[in-house]
């Protein structure tokens, strides 16, 4: 490839989110297949065709695309770009696009690598297609997603769940001696990890948990995030999520 020249590449990506760039463009950052996570400046929005590219840049979007990269430029740019999954569901319900906002700013805090991780993205991907899919158990997706997350981002539980046990969030495992307060995740709250690490996305529902257990077990869950990524702290949905569920 000639010094310059722009060289194209075929990606899938997840949408992270957006911001405005000038009159008429934004920068999407995005989770791919190919690059980790990336920048693309898109311009000329204020036309027809502009309008309709922006509406596929939404919180969690699924998109496939064509991506053109050279040394001129400072960022990467699209060329064709459509949806990758066609959802059905998250855009129009509430609750599902509430969670979709917060999983895109959770990984927007949490990803800075620029290098290909394949698991974590299938992961990512496939969990876009579990939300839309799903029928029952929504109020449990985003505690569902935070569990099985952390396996991808280096500091999932190490060892077997402890009947009547505590979960130690700075060492990563079960526990039957209490931890140090500031360390431990309560009993009934390692119980919970334990189930949602143990169930099957399609049968979310039958983990029963009330209004209360799954504010307790976010905010749970937020301090083994805290603990280990200090960037969670900056996640300002977590206040609507708590508010829905």
């Amino acid at each position: 490839m000639a010094a310059g020249a722009i060289k194209r590449y075929t990606a899938r990506g997840i949408v992270l989110g957006k911001v405005k760039y000038g009159d008429k463009g934004v920068i999407v950052q995005m989770l791919t297949s190919t690059h980790g996570r990336q920048s693309y400046i898109v311009q000329g929005l204020g036309s027809g065709r502009g309008k309709g590219k922006m509406a596929l840049f939404q919180p969690m979007f699924a998109l496939e695309y064509e991506g053109l990269e050279s040394p001129k430029m400072q960022l990467h740019r699209f060329g064709e770009v459509h949806n990758g999954l066609v959802l059905q569901s998250i855009p129009f319900d509430v609750k599902k696009s509430t969670i979709a906002l917060f999983m895109a700013e959770v990984l927007h805090r949490l990803i800075k690598e620029s290098e290909p991780n394949e698991m974590l993205f299938d992961f990512v991907w496939g969990s876009v297609e579990a939300l839309d899919d799903m029928q029952e158990g929504v109020a449990n997706f985003h505690l569902w997603f935070l569990s099985h997350l952390c396996r991808f981002l280096g500091f999932s539980p190490g060892n077997e769940y402890v009947a009547e046990g505590w979960f130690n969030i700075a060492e990563g495992y079960y526990t039957d001696t209490k931890p140090p307060k500031e360390y431990f995740m309560s009993q009934e709250n390692a119980l919970i990890l334990r189930d949602m690490l143990e169930c099957d996305v399609r049968y979310l529902a039958e983990v029963g948990l009330n209004r209360q257990q799954r504010v307790e077990f976010l905010s749970a869950l937020m301090s083994y995030y805290a603990f280990h990524l200090d960037t969670i702290h900056s996640v300002q949905s977590i206040r609507i999520l708590q508010e829905v569920f």
